[in-house]
């Protein structure tokens, strides 16, 4: 039980981390030509209300380690826009995992 404490939090960051990337690719954000704002992606953090009535969202989360390893990036404006090249450097799509 002890190792589920660690490892399911693990895991659903990591599969929401690929439900991020797929958001990004549907809304064509993969340049700083196509770059999209966090609300147009859908990707705002809930409110404490919206928290307190639904289960805990993890692509707040996915999102935050994205940006820090710096395969989601940000333009001067704010805007955010996916690095596919970041992106396949890491491997995430194939096992291997940034969060490992």
């Amino acid at each position: 039980m002890l190792l589920g404490l660690f490892f399911i939090p693990r895991w659903l960051v990591r599969r929401a981390a690929r439900q991020v990337i797929k958001i990004f690719r549907r809304h064509n954000a993969t340049d700083s030509k196509t770059a999209r704002t966090i609300d147009e992606l859908g990707l705002r953090p809930p409110g404490a209300l919206e928290r307190m009535m639904r289960r805990r969202d993890y692509k707040p989360h996915a999102l935050n380690a994205l940006m820090q390893a710096e395969i989601i990036q940000t333009t001067e404006d704010g805007r955010l826009y996916l690095s596919e090249e970041k992106l396949a450097s890491f491997g995430l799509e194939k096992g291997t995992s940034v969060y490992r």
